[in-house]
């Protein structure tokens, strides 16, 4: 496994791999890798000739200072996960490396990232569409891969990619989830041990609506989500929305949309964890 530091070592190495006649996948994460990163990188080694992974915890996505202080950083350990998972090159840039000059581009990504994490973190996605579209031009991957944990993040790089003609195939994975249900997330290392037992609900009560919502409206099963989790006094719901799939636009009946997605915040202590689930597919 390479690893690389710098933007001129990268687009060096994936163009020896291209003089080469060698298909390349690109996996975007933000370092402290786990289960779910690596169902990532196993999926892009069965579709690709050479596997790239950049590890980079991206300043510009961060609206709240102290979520960007605190993100875990695990450099080593993900090096180590990468070099079993069969990475051949590993991106491990510095913020100087990435940002020379600070990134001024402001994208018009529409309605998917106006709704839910975009309503609750202003500017989120206008730092996700900087680094992910950077990446983009350093790599010029044939298929990115990401997790389906970040539901709308794939909608927004979509629109990203439409908008600025990247041509390439956007690679949805489906989530990763520990034993007990709770969805892998880098941020779970920061749960307590109280928190981290309590967590697991709310996986569980999304899997409960499931059922709940052939016999119930739309609304009742908002209800029924919000309601479950906030009775555990460690928990608050920030939102739960019931959208359709692609438009990520709220539905008010289950016969508006034949793709219809369950998407959840919540706070579990101070820490915030996101999940979903399909109630049509």
């Amino acid at each position: 496994m390479l690893t690389v530091q710098t933007v001129n070592e990268l687009k060096s190495a994936v163009k020896s791999a291209r003089e080469a006649g060698k298909s390349v996948g690109l996996v975007p994460t933000m370092g402290a890798l786990h289960e779910g990163h690596k169902s990532l990188v196993d999926r892009c080694r069965k579709e690709n000739d050479v596997v790239v992974v950049s590890v980079f915890v991206n300043p510009t996505q961060f609206n709240n200072k102290e979520d960007l202080r605190t993100y875990p950083r695990t450099e080593e350990a993900d090096k180590a996960l990468l070099a079993a998972s069969g990475c051949d090159i590993v991106f491990m840039p510095t913020v100087e490396e990435v940002y020379p000059e600070p990134d001024t581009r402001v994208f018009s990504l529409g309605k998917v990232a106006e709704v839910m994490e975009g309503a609750m973190r202003p500017g989120h996605f206008n730092g996700v569409a900087q680094i992910v579209s950077k990446l983009f031009m350093m790599v010029e991957p044939d298929r990115a891969y990401f997790g389906e944990k970040d539901f709308q993040q794939i909608a927004v790089i979509r629109e990203m990619v439409k908008q600025e003609g990247f041509n390439l195939e956007i690679v949805p994975c489906p989530i990763v989830r520990e034993a007990d249900g709770l969805a892998k997330s880098s941020r779970n290392v920061r749960l307590d041990a109280h928190h981290r037992s309590i967590a697991p609900n709310i996986a569980r009560i999304l899997r409960e609506s499931v059922d709940f919502a052939k016999s119930h409206s739309v609304e009742e099963t908002c209800a029924m989500v919000t309601d479950g989790i906030n009775a555990y006094p460690e928990m608050e719901v920030e939102y739960y929305q019931i959208v359709d799939g692609i438009t990520l636009m709220p539905v008010a009946d289950w016969s508006d949309s034949n793709y219809v997605v369950g998407c959840v915040t919540v706070y579990c202590g101070d820490v915030r964890l996101i999940d979903n689930i399909a109630y049509k597919k």
